[in-house]
């Protein structure tokens, strides 16, 4: 992801990269990113520490694991910078705690930066208050074998969005998966499936089914740039607005 905003933001004149940062040990380290990115020395070399290339900053984009999106949020919260997060595997916990770390900077956390992801959450939403209880929800992920976290944070939000719309509860109605005898599906149930194979770099399908027709939408990202490209939007997003913790709905304008 980091390298598909380097790439992205080069033809972006309304970007200045100030700094860039990766894990503790990576190689990349010490790496000059317009020589690692293949676009010519600019000055500025990767670090394994945000705190070290902050200053100055106008946003934060985050896109690591849920400590480094805790990490981010404190040191952006204490300094006053904004920050775009897209970072999933977050547990109510650790939300908790990055919601009250940015509570007095603009941020936006959104599980998908793609804008057609986004547009696919309120189209899911729309279905789900149409087709009602009479229709049963499937919803299935595929992602790249070195995904860490499952189901996918996407996925999980579109069964948050059928949960809610619907009047169920996430943790309570949500089947990960089937094995065994587990008897016929109920009709509060929401089945989440996920997939790891290759390289995809994402897929959702969110299936409503009810005896005689199946209705199906679907997402499919070709490449990470999709996300890029959201990001740098949510960029520009928090550059402007007001401290608040807002999502890809408020910057596309879809609430």
């Amino acid at each position: 992801m980091g390298r598909r905003i380097l790439a992205l933001v080069e033809d972006d004149p309304s970007f200045i990269v100030t700094g860039a940062v990766d894990a503790p040990g990576r190689d990349e380290i010490g790496a000059d990113i317009g020589t690692l990115n293949g676009t010519g020395e600019c000055g500025v070399a990767i670090t394994d520490d945000l705190s070290a290339c902050i200053d100055g900053a106008d946003c934060v984009i985050d896109f690591t694991y849920p400590a480094g999106a805790l990490s981010a949020a404190s040191l952006c919260g204490k300094k006053g910078i904004a920050l775009v997060s897209g970072t999933t595997g977050l547990s109510n916990d650790q939300r908790a705690v990055f919601s009250e770390s940015v509570r007095g900077i603009p941020c936006v956390l959104a599980p998908n930066m793609s804008v057609g992801i986004n547009l696919l959450f309120s189209l899911v939403e729309q279905a789900a208050r149409i087709l009602g209880d009479d229709y049963d929800v499937e919803i299935m992920e595929v992602h790249h074998r070195f995904k860490k976290d499952a189901p996918s944070g996407t996925a999980k939000r579109f069964g948050e969005i059928v949960a809610e719309t619907l009047g169920r509860s996430y943790d309570d109605d949500v089947r990960n998966g089937r094995a065994g005898m587990v008897g016929e599906r109920t009709q509060r149930e929401i089945g989440m499936h996920a997939l790891r194979i290759g390289d995809v770099v994402g897929e959702h399908t969110i299936s409503f089914g009810t005896l005689g027709e199946r209705v199906e939408l679907i997402h499919r990202a070709q490449s990470r740039d999709a996300l890029a490209k959201g990001a740098l939007v949510a960029a520009h997003f928090v550059a402007e607005a007001k401290p608040g913790l807002y999502d890809m709905q408020d910057v596309l304008g879809l609430r």
